[in-house]
């Protein structure tokens, strides 16, 4: 991809799943990454794995002074800010029965988290020659599914912000983009299949017409398009990297993650 060796990004959630996958495709392509997590022991480990030109900076994008701190962090350490990818996100939903608390997290760290941070880097962007956000919003978006209330919710919020901000920041050159992963083999996936990837492939096949479940990876690609120069003149759009899930149509009145679990029951129990 053009337009990337050299320049530094900040992926939030950067330290594991698809967050990892993100970090070490940026990284492999000459990206200056400051991985942004949480978790010190593993964010640690993987930037030391990455060498030269990997950082790792603990910070929670729910607390104003952790975002601050981490675009303080990225300047001293490499000298500027080009590209933001916000991957961090919870999923701290009960559906119908989600409590406040779990509203007010949801929403503090999957959407307001992610828009302080690009308001605090905002005058390093815009010194960028080719700034870009990538916000991570969700298949669940656009949809009802079953039994998920708070996550949609504030992943649909991530798609109005997208557009908000990409009308506000092109004047400076900054460009923002959602990228939007169809059911992906990543820690929670894993969690649900009890790590039995065919299983999952097996469930995604029935929503996902590309027969599997989304490479980590493949997500990762789609960030790396998003940054580079060949997006030059796309902004305020979304990224679908789903094989084909929302091709196919309204989600089944089952939760695919209650299938998942189901399946995993049926052949492990």
């Amino acid at each position: 991809m053009k337009g990337l060796k050299d320049k530094v990004a900040i992926v939030t959630g950067g330290a594991a799943s698809i967050g990892e996958a993100v970090s070490r495709a940026l990284h492999s392509n000459g990206v200056k990454v400051v991985i942004a997590a949480r978790s010190p022991d593993v964010g640690s480990a993987l930037a030391a794995e990455l060498g030269d030109g990997a950082h790792f900076c603990r910070a929670d994008v729910g607390k104003d002074e952790d975002v601050k701190a981490l675009v303080a962090e990225t300047v001293d350490t490499f000298g500027g800010i080009d590209f933001i990818v916000n991957v961090a996100a919870v999923y701290d939903d009960d559906g119908p029965n989600s409590t406040r608390e779990q509203w007010l997290n949801s929403m503090n760290i999957n959407v307001i988290g992610q828009a302080i941070l690009v308001q605090e880097a905002r005058p390093y962007l815009a010194k960028s020659d080719g700034a870009s956000v990538v916000n991570f919003g969700s298949i669940s978006a656009a949809i009802a599914q079953a039994d998920r209330w708070t996550y949609p919710v504030s992943k649909g919020a991530i798609h109005q912000l997208t557009r908000n901000m990409a009308l506000d920041l092109a004047a400076e050159g900054i460009r923002v983009n959602t990228l939007c992963a169809g059911v992906t083999w990543s820690a929670p996936v894993a969690g649900l299949s009890r790590d039995d990837r065919e299983l999952a492939d097996e469930v995604c096949a029935v929503y996902q017409p590309l027969g599997r479940a989304v490479h980590a990876e493949e997500v990762a690609d789609g960030v790396l398009f998003l940054c580079s120069s060949h997006s030059s003149f796309v902004t305020g759009t979304e990224l679908t990297v789903d094989g084909g899930y929302g091709a196919l149509g309204p989600e089944a009145r089952e939760s695919i993650m209650g299938t998942m679990m189901a399946a995993a029951a049926a052949k492990y129990d």
